[in-house]
């Protein structure tokens, strides 16, 4: 696992003085490790993580999710545009938690379909998806800016994040969008997609992510939210497998496979069963995991 990029350099130096224990230094450099306490220093440093979910999801009168305590939790969050969930004073709300929590904003872009909440797939033309992406990037940032914040990366939603994983048209059709608003927003989504290959060759920043609550295939691709199981709802479970996809850059899949993954940021999602223990059980787990937990994005 990579380093995070933007963890600031300050913290990288005090993880690795906290290590010396109560003995007496001047500086950083005069601090003689031990072997164990040297390894542990090393691995607190390269061994980092995002965690991600997906928030913003309430409409109207209908509340989804506690999205003030996951701020406290996550670092990135995928807030909904509109399309499938979010109305706009939801997206006020949730751009201003998100400033306030120094969580990174991220546009969760889907398919027009409020009633399906972005689940049904739609065909679209890649002209049509790429301008009803951008319409979403533009409704997100606009109050992500007047929070004091700005929109970081894009992230499909449900049936969207499907497609642009195995389809290059749709894919590319997110990516333009993502490119012709801003050249700097990171695209995140599945390690080995259509959606990351597009952005790479459209020169923008791909972010690989798993999930610590789903179900995975043999091949690496999500468990269909339709067949049983494909959802994860026990915190231990949830816990241990982020601990693991952080440390080992692996996931087991249904049938005991085991399945290499490399990613830069862990999803858990807001709008499961018990999200809030999940998402503090996989928080604790990678903190006794000496892993660092760290936004991706700036």
């Amino acid at each position: 696992m990579l380093p995070s990029t933007h963890q600031p350099r300050t913290q990288r130096l005090s993880r690795i003085t906290s290590t010396c224990g109560s003995r007496q230094r001047t500086s950083v450099n005069r601090c003689v490790l031990t072997q164990p306490q040297a390894e542990m220093a090393y691995h607190r440093i390269m061994v980092s993580i995002d965690v991600n979910s997906d928030l913003g999801e309430s409409y109207g009168v209908w509340t989804l999710g506690d999205d003030a305590t996951m701020f406290s939790i996550v670092t990135s969050a995928n807030v909904a545009c509109g399309f499938h969930a979010g109305d706009p004073s939801v997206l006020r709300a949730t751009c201003t938690l998100a400033v306030e929590n120094g969580v990174a904003i991220g546009a969760q872009v889907s398919y027009p379909d409020l009633p399906g909440f972005g689940r049904r797939h739609l065909d679209m033309a890649p002209d049509e998806l790429r301008d009803a992406v951008l319409y979403q990037l533009g409704a997100l940032d606009a109050f992500a800016q007047v929070a004091g914040g700005e929109v970081a990366y894009v992230k499909p939603h449900g049936a969207l994040y499907h497609t642009t994983a195995t389809h290059p048209a749709a894919a590319e059709a997110l990516v333009a969008a993502a490119a012709e608003y801003d050249p700097s927003l990171a695209i995140l989504g599945l390690p080995g997609s259509e959606l990351l290959a597009a952005a790479d060759a459209a020169g923008l920043e791909s972010v690989p992510e798993a999930f610590a609550d789903r179900a995975y295939r043999p091949d690496g691709g999500l468990v269909s939210r339709r067949e049983s199981g494909s959802v994860l709802t026990d915190p231990d479970e949830v816990a241990e497998r982020a601990v693991r996809i952080a440390t080992d850059n692996e996931v087991m899949a249904v049938d005991g496979t085991v399945v290499s993954i490399r990613a830069r940021s862990i999803c858990v999602h807001g709008d499961t069963p018990g999200a809030v223990g999940l998402a503090r059980a996989v928080r604790t787990a990678l903190d006794a995991a000496g892993v660092g937990v760290y936004r991706f994005t700036s």
